[in-house]
């Protein structure tokens, strides 16, 4: 490789990592505004003062479907809306690639699946994923009432594609939600997350 090839090299290496923002637990949530499959326009500014969950995802990716095939990703959806949370759901995914969708296809999807989302939001343009580092599906970030992020990462602790392995898992998405209304900090507010690459 020579000198000019190994600048390239870097300059486009560079290019790929400042693409991706570099939040971190603690952090003010980027604000964003994103087109919901039933056509709303939907800003996480307007949620100010709740506790919010991003759920990236992705319905071609096995490991999310470890998680809606079994119900537990609706099961999940409907007791913490339930509970005064918002649950936003973040397909990021490009046009032309695995899971990506149009406004149609994402409702028949909800529809289909029985998701309870506050809102399945269509992020193609994969803005705001690349705002909040969201490198897989699931990827699962927390905002506290305030504004913060108070935990990102994996959404259990049991990094497989299969269903049977959510029992017994440590779900960090709960927990964090648990140690909020109790006002207690968050442990592991940072984990590794696992499952298919963002589609960007």
């Amino acid at each position: 490789m020579n000198l000019l090839q190994s600048i390239a090299l870097g300059a486009s290496l560079m290019a790929a990592t400042s693409a991706f923002a570099s939040v971190k637990v603690g952090d003010t949530a980027p604000d964003f505004t994103l087109k919901g499959a039933d056509g709303k326009s939907y800003s996480l500014k307007s949620f100010a003062g709740k506790k919010v969950v991003l759920e990236w995802t992705n319905p071609g990716c096995p490991f999310v479907q470890k998680f809606y095939s079994a119900g537990e990703m609706q099961r999940l959806q409907s007791a913490n809306t339930s509970n005064d949370v918002v649950w936003l759901s973040i397909n990021s995914g490009a046009a032309g690639k695995q899971g990506a969708m149009d406004a149609a296809g994402a409702s028949a999807l909800v529809a289909e699946a029985k998701a309870t989302p506050t809102a399945y939001l269509l992020d193609g343009a994969g803005s705001v994923g690349k705002s909040y580092g969201a490198k897989t599906t699931p990827h699962m970030y927390v905002i506290d009432p305030q504004g913060k992020i108070a935990y990102m990462g994996a959404i259990d602790s049991n990094p497989s594609a299969d269903s049977a392995d959510i029992k017994g898992a440590t779900n960090y998405v709960v927990a964090a939600l648990d140690s909020l209304n109790s006002g207690k900090p968050v442990a592991n507010a940072s984990t590794q997350p696992y499952g298919c690459s963002v589609k960007y």
